[in-house]
């Protein structure tokens, strides 16, 4: 199979700003590309506590029926810390105690899904680190769905690690509802819930989109949040942060005016200037917004390549584009086809063709 190859510029300009914030640990990144913007040891594994959740609620999303009712069981009574006091036998969807989970920390409610989805702690925990290693946590290890640890053993992981799990995680429709829900209402078989969520970020920032804390006495403060404005999707982590919110506010400012947001793929107006296929139609399924410096402008550029094939029908994936920044690759959209179907015009009738017509009747 022989390969197209066209690759264009395109350009833009902005500023930037200076900050300090007070965690050990943190990583801001594009939530489009998965693209670090600014870090800080981002490497550096420590316990992560309730943060630990975002991969609780994946991980039940991923692989069970969220209309399943659980009845929840005596394991329940390890639980301790945070917790949406929930009653041995009692029975409620496991959606609900997703947002019980997210929203209120509620470490019996991990307990609970846990056991609910593999039928233990143990398979659940194999689940998430098999899940983590998929997608590249390299620097990550869980223990337990909820993240309570104990003489220094705990889920360990990194403020780059959490960062892409996030990314990983907001790609999913049920995941992003649940993170960026403020208030909810769930009813089991005993009672009614009103729960209202943890993340203060909320009422100080109008763009925060999603969140989840996290605090141990060995672990500290940990958050991460996401927020959204002009066509720019941040993620935001920070371990061991005493001025977490502060500080997450401080680098959403920052780094929303630093970058620009580009509409580097336009599914309403994409073209390709090519002379092998006629009749042919390409197109994208999506956008693509890429997030770029003053500094970076010239060095943004789309390469498209299509694959040569003698057949052509609708919704044939033909090639790919790949939106990069310098030589880092910052996205890659697929490319489908559509044959177009050109009519020809009815040739006007001479004078012999009529009468030869005319007498082909008798």
């Amino acid at each position: 199979m022989k390969k197209i190859v066209v690759s264009f510029l395109l350009f833009i300009i902005l500023p930037m700003n200076i900050f300090a914030i007070s965690a050990d640990k943190a990583v801001v990144m594009d939530l489009n590309s998965g693209r670090v913007l600014y870090d800080l040891n981002k490497d550096e594994p420590q316990l992560i506590a309730s943060i630990t959740k975002i991969m609780t609620c994946l991980i039940a999303i991923n692989y069970s029926d969220l209309d399943k009712i659980v009845v929840v069981d005596e394991d329940i009574l390890k639980a301790y810390g945070s917790s949406v006091y929930l009653e041995v036998g009692e029975e409620i969807k496991l959606i609900d105690l997703l947002y019980g989970l997210m929203l209120r920390s509620g470490n019996d409610a991990a307990i609970a899904i846990a056991n609910t989805v593999a039928a233990s702690e143990e398979a659940f925990v194999y689940l998430m680190n098999e899940y983590a290693s998929t997608i590249g946590m390299n620097n990550t290890k869980f223990v337990n769905p909820h993240g309570l640890d104990s003489n220094g053993v705990g889920n360990v992981s990194t403020a780059y690690d959490m960062a892409l799990l996030t990314k990983v995680a907001m790609q999913n429709e049920t995941f992003r509802s649940i993170f960026g829900t403020q208030e909810y209402q769930a009813t089991s078989n005993l009672k009614t819930y009103n729960w209202e969520g943890k993340n203060k970020l909320f009422s100080m920032y109008e763009y925060t989109t999603g969140g989840k804390t996290g605090y141990t006495d060995a672990a500290h403060r940990t958050l991460v949040t996401t927020a959204s404005r002009d066509n720019k999707n941040l993620v935001v982590v920070t371990l061991n942060d005493g001025n977490d919110f502060n500080d997450h506010k401080s680098l959403y400012e920052t780094y929303f005016d630093k970058y620009m947001s580009i509409l580097a793929i336009d599914k309403n107006n994409f073209r390709i200037d090519e002379d092998y296929y006629e009749d042919v139609e390409f197109y994208v399924k999506n956008d693509y917004y890429a997030l770029v410096t003053k500094e970076e402008k010239d060095d943004l550029k789309l390469n498209v390549t299509l694959f040569k094939y003698d057949d052509i029908y609708e919704g044939i994936k033909i090639g790919e584009v790949k939106v990069m920044l310098g030589d880092t690759l910052l996205h890659t959209e697929s490319i489908y086809a559509k044959k177009i179907e050109v009519k020809e015009e009815k040739k006007k009738d001479g004078f012999f063709s009529k009468i030869i017509r005319w007498f082909s009747k008798w």
